[in-house]
Order: C-alpha cells, then structure tokens, then sequence
C-alpha cells in the first residue's frame, strides 16, 4: 500500500457542504492502489457506555487519472457534525487513516479523527439553479449585426467586407442583436455573454472609458433596456462582462494623473511606480500584461472599491441584467471580490457571477466570491483530444477526471464550459477545418456537467485564428452558412433540455477510453435514466464492444432505433462517429 500517495484535506473539495443537509468527502489514492475504502464516522458528542459511536460506509470510486483514484461518498449527519476516518486496503494490507497519520486499529479518541465541525447552510456553495439549465451564446457586440448605421463609428467598413484588426470598425450595435434574437431562439440558447459594452476607444471595448456609459456605436441606454427585455422575452438571460481588472488610457481619472502626476486627486488609484509616467518602452505602473493603455486599477483603495461597486449595482438595479463575467478576476484582491458578491446579490440573490480564471481556482470558489470560473482545464482537454487528435484517449479521460475532481459536485454543475471565444482561435480552425471533429466537440460539450457556451458564428461554421481573426463579423447570408451543423447542433441542445441524463441532471463517468482506436465511451445517468456514449476520434472507421451493453435493451438516440444486444455487444463507428444509447438505470 502506497499510503505517502493517500491524501485528504478537510472542506475545499475533499469534505465540503452539497446542501443543506449533504456533506461529500473524497479521499485521493494512488491508481489501482486500493481495492477498497471505508468511511468511519460518527458525531463527536455521540458516546455511550465511554465508546464513540461509529458507523461505516463504503466509499465509490468515482474515476481515475494518470497517477491517482478518487474515492467518493456522500452522508447526511443526524446532527450536521462529523468526525470521520477511512479504512483503506489494498487486499493484503488493512490500515485506518486519520488527520494523525495511519493505524493498524480505529483510535479511540475522537480527537484523533478529521473534523467537520458544524454544516452551516451560510457556508453552502449556491450557484443560481437557472444557470444549471443554461446553456449561453458568447456576442462581441462590434461583430454581430450591425442594426442601426446612424450609429456607425468614423470610418466604419461595410460588413464583413474585410478580414478584421485590431482596429477597424464594422457598426455592430444593440439593434443588430435584437434583430436576430430569433436566430437565438431557434438555435435553443437561453443565454447571451456579452463581451463589454461600455463607452472604450478601440472594438473590444476592454479599455474602458466610462463604466456608467454605453459605448455610442452600439446605441444608448434606452436601447440596452429593450435589449434585455427583449431577451427576458424569450426566456433569455443577460450577462455583461466587467473589466474591473484595468481601465482605459481614456479613463478620466487616469487622464487627471497623466495630466498633473503626483499632484493627482487620483494618483492612488492606479499602481504607479514612478514619476514622471513613461509608456514605452515599458509603462513604469502596473497594467493589463504590458499593455500601457490599460493601467491596473487599485481595488484596494476605497474610492475604487466604491465606484466600481456602484457600477456592480448599477446595471443590475437600472436594467435587470442576470450576471457579470469578471475580466482578469484573478489578478484582483479576494477581499474586493467578497464585498462584489454581497452588493452584487443583495441587488439580485440568483445574478450569476463569472470569473475569468483559466488554471485550477478553488480559492475563487469557496461560496463566498465567484459562483464559477471558465472552465479553460475543460476546454484544453477537448481541444486537444477532439480537435487536434494531438492527445491519446486515455490522456483525455484522465485529464477530464482530473477536472471533475478539482472541484465539489454543486461548483461543477455551475461551471461555465466553452470550446472558444475572443480570446482564442475558433474551434473549426483548430480542428484544421473538419467539421465531423467539430461535431465531436459539441457533442462532448453538450452532454457534460456545467453550463456550455457557443461562440458567435460557431454554430454556422464560421472559422478564424487567433484575435485579431477569431473575431470576423457574423455571417448573415444563408446561402453561406452550413445549415447542416446548425441542426445538429440545434438538436443536442434539444437533448439538453428534454433528455435530463444527457444534461446536467446526469452524473458523469468514462467507460473507456482505447488509445490504439482512438475511441473514449462514458455515460451519463441518474436514477432513472442511462445514456451510454461511444465516439470514434479518429480517420478510421471502428468496431467496439462494450461491456456495459451486454444483454441490454436500449434506443439510438439519434435514429430512436430499438436494439437489443446479446452478449455480443459489437457497435460500429465509422470515422468520427458516435453513437448514443438510452437505456432505463
């Protein structure tokens, strides 16, 4: 027994609150280490007799990655505290592991035991349960539908007449979204992210001049007002992004410190090392990476935390939006961030808050700051796997259990799944422009725990390389959009929401994963429901057995097909096929 590699932490994501009433706790193994794990636990004030009252429960091994187990269980305590230990063997060696280390026998003493002290329903991570049902559609508003040219910015270049840069213009605006908020609608999204809209200097809007201004080239307040109504309408819920991160160059607090330096009323807000302020070659105050038109905004001073919490309140108060995304949230102070979500829900208690962090961010997600974070470590997996056949199948399977282990079940659930977006190249690019990889993708996305997001144009084939080319103008002209993955796409989130395994009311758990076919199955399912999964990631067609079909009788889920497989459970896959089976659990 490799007993160096068992480990457990109490709360974060190995003993942590699911509900009210639920505690979950994993223990981490070494892989195939162990053959089994028992949880013993008892309440601390629970004796009788001078004996600690204890019982055991045994613990489910959730998945596996390339160096370790997951054990899971989960328990409701009689009177919401526990102390608990584990009984882990590996069929030779039998050993009890507690906070003080390991034991051939249960110690007596409860002291001995990890503790959960008290489950407080304060202390319970609470995304908003609408979010568990969304799925969203990602819109840079300078590239989407250009509805209103008055309002068209000097300069502006017909739509789409160019490949786009870091600087040109194409008029997109508020009026182009509502124009097209069917496309939406008949897609099956129940969710715009917009990329920001506040009054900035250059098409991205991420350097912002004035936080409680639209930017004039997408229209005025009155305008974002029908917007969202429009959208709640629909059934459509709002989310804006918030770069609370920086500020523009344009900013006119930053303009007061350019202007009178050390004699600025607002000196401190920004972190300026030196004076005078030099941009180049490199700006001598903090910014967004080097950028010098984007000096980083002190979070901490109290006029900042002030204003930007007002602008928090603002737009939720003024015009009933459902969420922020939090640009660059990890390089802002946890303490800004805990007071963000207290103003932020005490204006609306179900505003879904989104961080963007793209590496491994627990702290961000203990119930008390973010409600989810951009969940890249998904994303990178998928792209590797589906899209560039650049990792082997079991890599992919380790690497997405890895990732539905960093963090608690109800965090999951939230987590905001993309395959693209502004910042990255679009996913038909990156699958060199095979849209039966791109199909995979949607279909793994789609089926998985979380909340997914579609990229503008995406869903219509649209490709393009990293920013300045992931960010053309939307394609409008049906004669050039490829209808064929717009209904198939259309179709999974049609499965989404009317087949609950397949969304988010399933569990998770890979089947296999076959590195010489290039073929990974998984499952989805819950009490009543089973959904098996089978997909060929690769040029050639497949034949595969699967032990978990054997004598069952299940549904195509694509063709309602009825069959009943024997105990030769041979499914065919030809190149970048799947296959999806619904059978009763």
């Amino acid at each position: 027994m490799q007993k160096e590699a068992i480990y457990h932490r109490p709360k974060n994501n190995f003993a942590y609150a699911y509900d009210e009433e639920t505690l979950h706790i994993m223990l981490q193994a070494k892989k195939d280490d162990l053959d089994s794990v028992t949880l013993i636990h008892g309440d601390p004030y629970d004796w009788e007799n001078e004996k600690w009252n204890t019982h055991r429960l045994s613990m489910e091994k959730t998945g596996s990655s390339e160096l370790h187990d997951y054990w899971k269980v989960s328990i409701r305590p009689s009177y919401r505290r526990l102390r608990y230990g584990f009984v882990v063997s590996d069929g030779k060696e039998t050993s009890i592991y507690t906070e003080r280390g390991f034991y051939d026998k249960a110690p007596d003493d409860t002291a001995f035991y990890f503790a959960f002290p008290f489950l407080n329903p304060a202390d319970v991570f609470t995304a908003p349960e609408w979010v568990k049902t969304t799925t969203w559609y990602q819109i840079f508003p300078e590239r989407f539908g250009n509805g209103d040219p008055s309002l068209n910015p000097e300069g502006t270049l017909e739509w789409g007449s160019t490949d786009p840069t870091p600087t040109n213009f194409f008029g997109g605006d508020f009026q182009g979204v509502i124009d097209h908020l069917d496309h939406l609608v008949e897609l099956g999204i129940n969710g715009i992210y917009f990329t920001p809209i506040f009054k900035a200097h250059s098409n991205h809007k991420y350097d912002t001049i004035d936080y409680m201004e639209i930017d004039p080239q997408f229209g005025n307040k009155e305008t974002f007002r029908t917007l969202v109504k429009e959208c709640h309408k629909r059934g459509i819920k709002v989310m804006l992004d918030a770069v609370f991160n920086h500020s523009g160059y344009y900013f006119a607090p930053f303009q007061d410190v350019l202007e009178k330096e050390k004699d600025s009323a607002y000196r401190d807000w920004f972190h300026l090392r030196d004076f005078p302020i030099e941009t180049e070659p490199l700006p001598n105050y903090d910014t967004f990476a080097f950028v010098s038109a984007m000096p980083k905004l002190n979070t901490e001073h109290p006029a900042v935390k002030r204003y930007l919490l007002d602008v928090a309140h603002y737009w939720i108060e003024e015009f009933d939006i459902d969420g922020w995304r939090l640009d660059v949230a990890n390089e802002i102070d946890h303490a800004f961030w805990r007071d963000f979500r207290t103003v932020v829900k005490s204006a609306k208690p179900d505003a879904y808050i989104l961080g963007e962090i793209w590496h491994d961010s627990m702290p961000w997600l203990q119930g008390d700051q973010f409600d989810a974070v951009m969940n890249y470590p998904f994303t990178n997996g998928a792209i590797e796997f589906f899209a560039k056949g650049a990792m082997k199948a079991s890599d992919f399977a380790d690497t997405i259990t890895t990732v539905l282990h960093m963090y608690p079940d109800n965090v999951n659930e939230a987590a905001f799944n993309l395959l693209d977006s502004h910042d990255t190249p679009r996913i038909l690019t990156l699958a060199g422009e095979e849209k039966a990889r791109v199909k995979l993708l949607y279909l793994f996305q789609l089926s998985f725990i979380g909340t997914p997001c579609i990229y503008y144009g995406d869903e219509i084939g649209m490709s393009g390389g990293a920013d300045p080319g992931c960010r053309e103008c939307m394609v409008w002209d049906e004669e050039k959009q490829d209808q064929g993955l717009f209904a198939f796409i259309k179709q999974l989130l049609h499965y989404r929401s009317d087949v609950p395994a397949f969304g988010n009311d399933g569990s998770f758990r890979f089947l296999e994963s076959d590195d010489v076919a290039g073929v990974i199955c998984y499952e989805k399912f819950n009490d009543k429901n089973r959904l098996v999964f089978t997909m060929n990631n690769s040029e050639e067609a497949r034949s595969i057995t699967l032990e978990a079909l054997v004598n069952k009788k299940v549904k195509n889920l694509f063709t309602d097909e009825t069959i009943s497989f024997d105990n030769q459970t041979t499914i065919d896959l030809p190149a970048f096929g799947f296959q999806i089976f619904q059978l009763n659990n």
